[in-house]
């Protein structure tokens, strides 16, 4: 499920976890949330990390504070409804849902990476991961 991530300001770093602050230009955000906000799991985010890792694309983590709100993703919907594994992920930005959004340029071509990356190698990863 890709989407649009918050990126942390440098006016608001208290609203971020410490050390889940996704930044600009430094790659995809990989988004969690125990309440199920998102859809990603401990097993789809190895897998979306593995992909990044053969690639040499970056990738971060995302974790909302527990004393925040937090939006959601069309993921826990598909997820449950079409019955595949599921990772919630997005290039970073600042402004979510103002008037003038703001992401890094060089994370646009991380993502057009990765999602690329990410149906060439995913098979193969696949195969060699064994879940209980």
């Amino acid at each position: 499920s890709a989407d649009m991530a918050h990126g942390v300001h440098p006016n608001f770093m208290d609203k971020h976890e410490e050390h889940h602050r996704p930044e600009l230009h430094k790659g995809l955000v990989i988004k969690h949330n125990a309440n199920q906000r998102y859809a990603t799991s401990g097993t789809t985010a190895f897998l979306f990390k593995e992909v990044g890792k053969i690639h040499s694309l970056p990738t971060q983590d995302f974790v909302v504070r527990n004393d925040m709100g937090c939006g959601s993703t069309i993921g826990p919907i598909l997820a449950s409804g079409i019955g595949i594994r599921t990772v919630d992920c997005g290039i970073p930005q600042l402004s979510m849902h103002s008037v003038r959004e703001i992401c890094g340029k060089e994370d646009i071509d991380i993502a057009y990476n990765h999602f690329k990356a990410f149906y060439q190698t995913f098979s193969s990863v696949d195969r060699k991961l064994n879940v209980d």
